[in-house]
C-alpha cells in the first residue's frame, strides 16, 4: 500500500512539473500584459499560464476563433497560435496523417506564426501534437 501511495505521488508530481501552471492575470509581468494589449488591441484575455520555461501564454478569442500567444517575461512576443479547420492543413500534412495515422481522428489543428512570420502547422491526434512546416512537411 505504501508503494502504491508513493507511486501515485511521484506521478502526480511529474505531471504537475511538466505542464504549464494556470495563473491569474495579476501574476503576469506588466511587460507581458502591456505587450499583449499592444499586439492585440481591444482583445480580452481568457486565461493565462506560466510555462515551465518561464514564458507566458495567454488564451483569447479573435474574430470568433480560439487563439493563444506566447511571450517572454520581458514582453517579447514569441508566437501566436490560431485554431484552424482540419481541412485547412496543407495537403502534405493531410497526406502524412492519412498514411501514418490511418483511421485516427485529428482532434484539432492550428496555424502557428512566430515573431519573424515563419509558419508551422500543428495537428493533435491521440493527445499528441504533431508539428509540420509551412509546406506541410512533418517536423516532429
Amino acid at each position: 500500500m505504501k508503494t502504491l501511495i508513493l507511486t501515485a505521488a511521484a506521478i502526480l508530481f511529474t505531471v504537475n512539473t511538466v505542464t504549464a501552471q494556470k495563473i491569474k492575470e495579476s501574476e503576469v509581468p506588466k511587460a507581458v500584459t502591456t505587450s499583449f494589449n499592444t499586439n492585440f488591441n481591444g482583445v480580452k484575455s481568457k486565461s493565462w499560464e506560466k510555462e515551465k520555461d518561464g514564458n507566458y501564454e495567454v488564451d483569447f478569442d479573435l474574430n470568433k476563433t480560439k487563439n493563444s500567444a506566447t511571450f517572454k517575461a520581458d514582453g517579447t512576443l514569441i508566437e501566436t497560435e490560431t485554431e484552424i479547420a482540419i481541412s485547412e492543413l496543407p495537403k502534405a500534412a493531410s497526406d502524412y496523417l492519412a498514411k501514418n495515422y490511418n483511421g485516427k481522428k485529428v482532434k484539432e489543428a492550428a496555424k502557428i506564426v512566430d515573431a519573424e512570420g515563419n509558419v508551422k502547422y500543428e495537428a493533435e491526434i491521440d493527445n499528441k501534437d504533431l508539428l509540420f512546416d509551412q509546406h506541410g512537411n512533418f517536423i516532429k
